[in-house]
């Protein structure tokens, strides 16, 4: 799948079951491949569309669940990896459910992944209403309703999958002066800014308040004259940021706004103390879900972090990387510490099925921006305004 920070939703069920011609009509074009053999569907299909209310959202068409072929069984392993990358899980299937939807039931409350049933092909037979408590919508490729279906999107699509309104909303007031520092290096991508950077700048338009965008070295002169109510930077500046923004004005970074947005923020807290801890030999996983080519010079994940965590730490340590939303490695208990990028090029349940596993397993987490500030000193400050809102 590739990555998007929309909300994604999944469709489910046996072979010929119509979920192709289903995401078809939802999409109002033919994205998916329909036909009577078995086994179309092979590698997860996927098509951005609008649904009222949300925004957009990726729908996710998937292969049957019953292929029993020796290429199916790979085909069902992509199936059941999706539903660790969805906010939403659609059950399709039209005849009464068998061992297979039973699975895939068990399967999504066991994940935790929100789900509905859509029986499909009801001009044939109507189904019950709930399934196990679980909503069923009848629904016919036929005689489309799509609405009855998009409605129950809606109720089932859990909010925190599109809401983007926890990045400074809880901080900043209208008419509030906020100094986003951008540097303009050979990391910084060619004639553009970097998301996390965009849509802190349109969450503080929508929120009312005053976007001041600055390169690191226009930051001193400055202010000289101004006194913003925060100021936000780019993390791998952290040092010289600090040094130049006095104590009295609150300072965090776009990576640390978008580890509260997209991860578990009360983890981060607790794991990154850990750096401390680290001894020669430990092994740090980093787990990049950026879409710059890895080979690029100066790379904060690859480059930059491993420099700043060792030469902090004092300490010959070993780093893999994790790339995009690669599975986690099966032996993740060698690690003594992971760090997750801000995630601002996935959604936050991709991120939090990932972020889930390694704490289950006792291993502290942590984010580029909170790893980078531990490591200049000024861990405390940065995140003084999410531990206390009093003031604000």
């Amino acid at each position: 799948m590739v990555k998007t920070d929309k909300p994604h939703i999944g469709i489910f069920g046996k072979t010929n079951v119509g979920k192709s011609s289903l995401i078809n009509i939802l999409a109002g074009q033919d994205v998916a491949m329909v036909s009577a053999e078995p086994g179309t569907t092979t590698d997860p299909v996927k098509k951005t569309m609008e649904i009222l209310g949300v925004g957009p959202v990726v729908l996710v068409d998937t292969a049957g669940l019953d292929d029993v072929s020796t290429l199916g069984t790979q085909r069902v392993k992509k199936t059941h990896s999706v539903l660790d990358q969805v906010d939403l899980a659609i059950l399709v299937f039209s005849d009464p459910l068998d061992g297979y939807d039973q699975g895939l039931m068990e399967t999504c409350v066991a994940r935790r992944v929100p789900f509905f049933f859509v029986h499909n092909k009801s001009d044939l037979g109507r189904s019950q209403e709930q399934i196990n408590g679980v909503d069923v919508v009848e629904f016919s490729c036929k005689e489309p309703n799509t609405q009855r279906l998009l409605d129950k999107i809606k109720e089932y699509l859990p909010k925190s999958s599109y809401s983007q309104n926890v990045i400074l909303d809880d901080f900043v007031r209208p008419g509030d002066e906020v100094v986003l520092v951008m540097p303009i290096d050979a990391s910084a991508p060619e004639g553009r800014l970097i998301l996390p950077q965009v849509q802190t700048i349109r969450n503080l338009l929508d929120i009312g308040a005053i976007a001041v965008c600055l390169k690191d070295n226009e930051l001193r002169e400055y202010l000289q004259t101004h006194t913003p109510k925060l100021v936000v930077t780019d993390s791998q500046v952290f040092g010289y940021v600090s040094s130049v923004v006095p104590t009295n004005i609150p300072l965090t970074s776009f990576s640390i706004l978008f580890s509260r947005l997209k991860g578990n923020f009360e983890a981060y807290l607790r794991g990154t103390p850990t750096i401390s801890n680290l001894q020669d030999g430990d092994k740090i996983l980093i787990m990049e879900s950026c879409s710059h080519s890895v080979n690029k010079c100066e790379d904060i994940g690859r480059t930059k972090l491993p420099h700043w965590l060792q030469k902090f730490t004092g300490k010959k340590l070993q780093f893999d990387f994790l790339v995009h939303l690669d599975a986690l490695p099966t032996d993740v208990d060698k690690y003594k510490l992971a760090i997750q990028c801000g995630g601002c090029m996935v959604t936050r349940t991709q991120i939090m099925n990932r972020l889930e596993t390694l704490i289950q397993k006792g291993i502290p987490v942590s984010n580029y921006g909170l790893a980078i500030a531990y490591c200049n000193g000024i861990f405390e400050r940065v995140t003084e305004i999410f531990r206390s809102k009093k003031d604000w």
